[in-house]
């Protein structure tokens, strides 16, 4: 089994947008899921902003992605996009990912209700690992920008005959302040 690198893309890893958008429409195809198309020179803005995650494999090759989107002042932040290149599905990508951009998001917005809107059930196993709970859509981002970015899904017009309110997307959200702060019992509180 391969390694591999997650981290925070960055510059140098813009060369991978085109594959990263393209890996994203074949398994919104595959799936028959509403994954919203994203262009190159999105992705790349996410890169070179320091708002996304990669893994590369030890040879150099894509394996996964995603990224995060600030919306309502900040006060709300989307884990999306998560992607895993076909041949390294299965290996534990995802899950990499998915903690390195719950932990992005964490330090980069610390106070924000961090969300997820996905058809994928290992998605929502992953986001309720990291303490994530399924809410109506109306508990989400009013930010009209955030749901423009819905307008690429194959089911956006469920979506817009609903008033953004629900779709066949679940809705999934982490809120800061319903999680305690845990301290091990050697620490200094």
């Amino acid at each position: 089994m391969p390694n591999f690198e997650v981290r925070v893309a960055g510059p140098q890893d813009t060369r991978f947008a085109e594959e990263i958008c393209e890996e994203i429409f074949v398994s919104s195809q595959e799936r028959k899921t509403g994954i919203a198309r994203r262009t190159p020179e999105y992705i790349c803005e996410k890169m070179l902003a320091g708002k996304a995650v990669i893994a590369v494999a030890e040879d150099g090759s894509f394996a996964g992605f995603s990224y995060i989107e600030s919306w309502g002042g900040k006060s709300f932040v989307a884990n999306s996009g998560l992607i895993v290149a076909h041949r390294y599905r299965g290996m534990g990508v995802a899950r990499r990912i998915k903690e390195q951009t719950f932990i992005l998001s964490r330090k980069l917005f610390p106070d924000a209700k961090i969300f997820s809107i996905t058809t994928g059930a290992a998605i929502m196993k992953m986001n309720y690992e990291f303490g994530f709970r399924p809410v109506p859509f109306t508990e989400l981002t009013d930010d009209p920008e955030f749901w423009k970015g819905c307008q690429g899904c194959r089911h956006f017009d469920i979506l817009e005959s609903h008033d953004y309110k629900m779709c066949i997307c679940t809705g999934l959200l982490y809120d800061p302040k319903e999680h305690l702060e845990i301290h091990h019992p050697d620490e200094k509180i």
